[in-house]
């Protein structure tokens, strides 16, 4: 999207990274507390962005990362190990999709 361009409100609803849930509905959506996800925030997991009066605002994606920190933190691993599992597991899947991606613009190749 050209730099100053607005989006329609509808292509935020297909858009994984738009930060469209408040800090209570995200905390209510994965089953945990804000307390739960201001500590992801300072572990470095999630930065969400700031609303324009300065509350935090979570995309889907950040409530998978999140979710998926609440049932390691479930299962007895520590916040700060949980963080790290999930960022390497994060890249892990994004290199996975780069090279499938190469693999179909460039079958057949070494």
């Amino acid at each position: 999207m050209p730099q100053g361009a607005r989006r329609n409100t509808a292509d935020n609803l297909d858009d994984d990274d738009y930060p469209a849930y408040s800090m209570g509905r995200a905390a209510e959506l994965i089953g945990t507390t804000p307390a739960f996800l201001r500590a992801l925030g300072e572990a470095g997991l999630i930065t969400p962005p700031r609303s324009e009066g300065g509350h935090r605002r979570y995309s889907r994606h950040q409530l998978r990362l999140a979710a998926r920190a609440r049932e390691l933190v479930d299962q007895g691993t520590p916040i700060e190990a949980a963080c790290r599992i999930i960022t390497l597991e994060d890249q892990l899947a994004e290199a996975r999709r780069v090279i499938d991606e190469l693999r179909t613009r460039h079958p057949g190749g070494a």
